[in-house]
């Protein structure tokens, strides 16, 4: 059965940081590419980034490149977004993907003064 667990979410002040880690198992986490999506209060999904199952290649959304960092440890199937210089826009449920149909539950970010 495939699982994903998502951690290190948490209230985090404007500017803060934090790293959310997804624990994978039910599959060779290492030959999938993985996703991470959000959705803010009230609305829709959003892509944020994604990473291939060697982690070679990497994808960011526009609106959290240069802040967001993707990678994963495979020996330790591992899914990790490092979240830099947050913003209240930031504040979202994060979702760790295995497209298209398997999410883990979910963590929560909250960037709040």
């Amino acid at each position: 059965e495939v699982q994903l667990v998502e951690s290190g979410g948490g209230l985090v002040q404007p500017g803060g940081s934090l790293r959310l880690s997804c624990a994978a198992s039910g599959f060779t986490f290492g030959t999938y590419s993985m996703t991470w999506v959000r959705q803010a209060p009230g609305k829709g999904f959003e892509w944020v980034a994604n990473i291939g199952g060697g982690g070679g290649t990497i994808k960011y959304a526009d609106s959290v490149k240069g802040r967001f960092i993707i990678s994963r440890d495979n020996a330790k199937n591992t899914l990790y977004l490092q979240i830099d210089s947050l913003k209240p826009e930031d504040t979202a449920l994060y979702y760790c993907v295995r497209m298209p149909d398997y999410w883990g539950q979910g963590t929560q970010v909250t960037v709040s003064s």
